[in-house]
């Protein structure tokens, strides 16, 4: 973009890897955004399948779009790389499996820029490609007008219904520099830490219960040893993930009660790695990866947050099988 240019209102960065089969209904979406008001950063992490031919056949016929490619880094690494090169007022993520109605993302940059927000959060449906009706993301109604982001997070906390998705959001960019906020690459579910720091930070921002963006529900089948990996890889973020809610929560002052929902936030997260332990093809690794969680200190993490007895009950069952080698 050129010193004359006029900055684009908004920014759409679009991570791109090895979703040929959705990325056309995607791409409908993104040619429904006002192309002198929108530009759209494809970062393709390294595709080998169809999509680096889709994407430049897109952009032949769209000026609003730039490409960049990249070796494969990650979903974590992709967005990153679109925020260095966004220069729109505002800025949302999209995923290119899922897709959007018409202004969609229009409706919470005016948001934003009606009401001077940091952030606008927005609605989404659960499209499960008819193998069951769609359902929203959320069906609760927050308070209206603007809020501290800290006070959404307190409420979403309470009903215990907070979804971290950062694709719902859209962000003034302007306050993303200047927090100098990113993601952590290689992570698997780094959405958590994300939108829990973000909705921290924010001063203000509001909720349009209105859906518009659909997250799609894909069936997906790995062969044994590509679920290890993935189990692993998550299993991992998965403790990165407490070890960052935990970091957030002693850094509450005297909001104790905003604090312990952060811990709880962060306990019923952690939960979910014994499930995925258990989902491990082989024994071994099962055991292994509890003497892993001893020896680590994540045990003691979790007891330290846990808020429930509930939590201290899942906490202890499990630690007793590392302490047993069993599983």
């Amino acid at each position: 973009m050129s010193a004359a240019s006029v900055a684009p209102t908004l920014s759409l960065v679009v991570p791109v890897y090895n979703v040929a089969a959705f990325l056309p209904r995607c791409l409908e979406s993104l040619a429904s955004a006002p192309a002198a008001a929108t530009e759209v950063i494809f970062v393709d992490d390294g595709s080998t399948d169809e999509c680096p031919r889709l994407l430049a056949e897109w952009r032949r016929t769209h000026p609003n779009a730039q490409l960049i490619r990249q070796a494969n880094g990650g979903l974590s690494a992709a967005r990153n790389t679109g925020l260095e090169r966004a220069q729109g007022r505002f800025l949302a993520f999209v995923d290119s499996d899922d897709y959007f109605d018409p202004g969609y993302h229009e409706r919470l940059a005016a948001l934003c820029e009606a009401h001077a927000l940091d952030l606008a959060i927005g609605n989404a449906s659960y499209h499960f490609e008819g193998r069951r009706s769609d359902q929203p993301v959320y069906t609760d109604q927050p308070p209206a007008g603007v809020m501290r982001g800290a006070d959404l997070l307190r409420y979403r906390l309470r009903n215990r219904n907070l979804l971290h998705m950062v694709w719902m959001h859209v962000y003034r960019r302007e306050w993303l520099e200047r927090h100098a906020l990113r993601f952590v690459p290689g992570l698997i579910h780094e959405d958590v830490p994300w939108t829990t720091r973000v909705l921290l930070l924010a001063e203000r921002a509001s909720y349009d219960a209105t859906p518009g963006y659909h997250y799609r529900q894909r069936v997906r089948r790995y062969r044994a040893d590509e679920l290890d990996r993935r189990l692993g890889a998550i299993i991992e973020s998965s403790i990165h993930n407490a070890r960052a809610l935990d970091r957030l929560a002693g850094g509450l002052g005297d909001d104790t009660e905003l604090q312990q929902l952060l811990r709880w936030q962060l306990v019923d997260g952690a939960l979910s790695l014994f499930h995925k332990i258990r989902q491990l093809s082989r024994a071994e690794l099962r055991r292994a990866r509890l003497a892993q969680l001893r020896r680590d200190g994540v045990f003691g993490l979790l007891w330290r947050n846990a808020t429930q007895f509930a939590q201290r009950r899942r906490i202890a069952r499990n630690y007793l099988k590392a302490l047993l080698g069993t599983a």
